[in-house]
């Protein structure tokens, strides 16, 4: 199966990917023959891939670097790049590749440190493949002192490096280093794309896949895990319930405590999953026993994995809160497609009685309150507000409106 084959809805970026793919193999081909490269390349050292969320912006990417890296035989036959069978295209997809970097956050940011870290791999020739690739999934964390150290390399590149770089949109990135990279936008993909992809993939049922796929508006990550998650459909069903919930201040107070909660209990989970492994593999590695107490000069790694284990758990949080005002968007979205008598497919078909409720209790300018309402509250969450002042705030408004 061609690696082009994971970008669901993506034909007209997976055409541009494949075509400089073909270039780069034409490129290294050239170098390692001595014969001249090919004229008007459409390859080259810096790409920015962007598009919404659930698009497949790192998915993308990934393909990108697994034809870069393909090793097929059949390339020498007029063959595309990314057959996604030999080695070179294997490794790359698992993340198991030698000239492979991924590079991806479960914090909130990324900084100097770990930019330069990467600029330096960025300058050594590959080491198996054809090319070093850097993949940046999230270059929108950069900070501003991150993003200064990775524009020298983007502007002076090493001559086999690529990086790969993935941001929700263009303002989410430095403008000087966006002017060197050549731009790929990705779309939302089609409903009936996603559930399709859910069935052949996954094993999905249709009728599952098809109401995940709505549900989520083409959104690939969540649609998988809303099909897959019984979690994942009780959270979501609670969180559409919230607007008939919020008809008094006791209601609305409650409603927000609720979400706060939920989105902590998540993280709860989250982190005894995941910190407890990552706490006791740090103590091996130092040398400390199960139960003891660790060697002298350790403590210093110790509360440098704790800081981390906390920024984790912040983002974490607000990943959990983000998804539950991403449900009610697309609820009172719904409800303003009654209202305006819209042919727009609903996304929330499972809640229609309670849609049709709203519409009818409310006005369109009440509607979009309530969404801008929902909207100030994903800013301020953004703007680092306590949460559950913001939440607050937002269910307030929504019986207010």
């Amino acid at each position: 199966m061609p690696v082009w084959d994971d970008l669901v809805g993506q034909e007209r970026v997976a055409a541009q990917l494949d075509a400089a793919a073909r270039d780069a193999d034409a490129l290294v081909t050239a170098h390692a023959t001595g014969a001249p490269p090919p004229e008007a390349s459409k390859m080259t050292h810096a790409w920015l891939f962007t598009g919404p969320p659930g698009a497949g912006r790192a998915t993308a990417a990934r393909a990108f670097a697994a034809a870069l890296q393909c090793v097929s035989p059949d390339r020498a036959l007029g063959g595309s790049p990314g057959c996604g069978f030999c080695d070179g295209c294997h490794t790359s997809l698992v993340g198991t590749h030698a000239d492979v970097e991924i590079v991806r956050t479960d914090l909130l940011s990324i900084g100097v440190k770990e930019t330069r870290e990467l600029v330096r791999r960025a300058q050594l020739s590959p080491a198996v493949g054809r090319w070093q690739v850097i993949v940046l999934e999230d270059a929108d964390r950069l900070t501003e002192g991150a993003g200064n150290v990775l524009l020298k390399a983007v502007e002076e590149p090493a001559p086999r490096t690529v990086w790969l770089l993935c941001a929700p949109s263009l303002e989410d990135v430095l403008p000087t280093i966006r002017s060197r990279c050549r731009h790929l936008t990705l779309r939302t993909p089609a409903v009936e794309a996603v559930a399709d992809m859910l069935v052949r993939r996954d094993g999905i049922e249709p009728a599952v896949a098809a109401e995940a796929a709505r549900a989520t508006q083409g959104h690939i990550d969540r649609a998988r895990r809303l099909a897959t998650d019984p979690r994942a459909r009780a959270r979501r069903a609670a969180v559409l319930k919230l607007p008939l919930r919020v008809d008094d201040v006791g209601g609305c107070l409650k409603a927000a405590q609720e979400l706060i909660d939920t989105a902590a209990e998540d993280t709860k989970q989250l982190a005894e999953e995941v910190d407890a492994k990552e706490t006791e593999e740090l103590k091996a590695a130092l040398g400390g026993q199960s139960g003891g107490r660790m060697p002298r000069g350790t403590a210093g790694a110790m509360k440098e994995l704790e800081d981390r284990q906390k920024r984790r758990r912040t983002r974490t949080q607000r990943d959990s809160l983000d998804l539950a005002l991403t449900d009610l968007t697309g609820f009172y979205r719904d409800v303003l497609a009654l209202q305006l008598g819209s042919r727009v497919a609903l996304a929330n078909t499972d809640a229609q009685d309670t849609l049709e409720r709203l519409a009818r209790a409310a006005s369109p300018e009440a509607t979009l309150r309530r969404i801008e309402a929902i909207a100030a509250c994903r800013d301020a969450l953004d703007r680092n507000v306590a949460p559950l002042l913001a939440v607050e705030a937002m269910t307030m408004a929504l019986r207010a409106g």
